[in-house]
């Protein structure tokens, strides 16, 4: 809790809201991350412009932040071989999930979609049980 900061999580999740938001109405599409890069191997014509933007977009605000503000200190406290046995699972996930946590816990939740509430809860629940098992029973 020693770094805490409610303000700065409160701006940043009305951001990522504005930005959801924006997009269903403007497009008509939800942004899910997993799904719009995943749209990218299979690009379908016309679809190909606001995905690369979506995805600029992401990858540039960190970039425009470091221009004014140091970067926070990354610290990954797992090997390789976790990094990309978590990755290969959080990508399963996304396919038999039908989404991943941006499309179902921000975009699906706020529509109240059942089968979002019901991903969003899953993927909550295996978050918890996982640091759960990793912290306290296998440390």
């Amino acid at each position: 809790m020693s770094s805490f900061t409610p303000w700065t999580s409160l701006a940043g999740g009305i951001l990522i809201g504005l930005a959801a938001t924006l997009l269903v109405l403007m497009n008509g599409r939800i942004a899910g991350v997993s799904g719009i890069v995943g749209g990218l191997l299979g690009p379908r014509k016309g679809d190909v412009s606001w995905r690369i933007a979506f995805l600029a977009g992401l990858i540039g605000a960190p970039v425009v932040y470091a221009l004014f503000h140091a970067l926070p200190e990354v610290r990954v406290v797992a090997g390789p071989a976790g990094l990309i046995g978590a990755g290969l699972l959080v990508g399963i996930g996304t396919r038999y999930g039908s989404g991943c946590t941006s499309g179902h816990g921000v975009c699906g939740v706020s529509r109240l979609s059942p089968r979002s509430l019901a991903a969003t809860a899953a993927f909550m629940l295996t978050g918890f049980a996982t640091v759960f098992i990793i912290r306290h029973l296998l440390a």
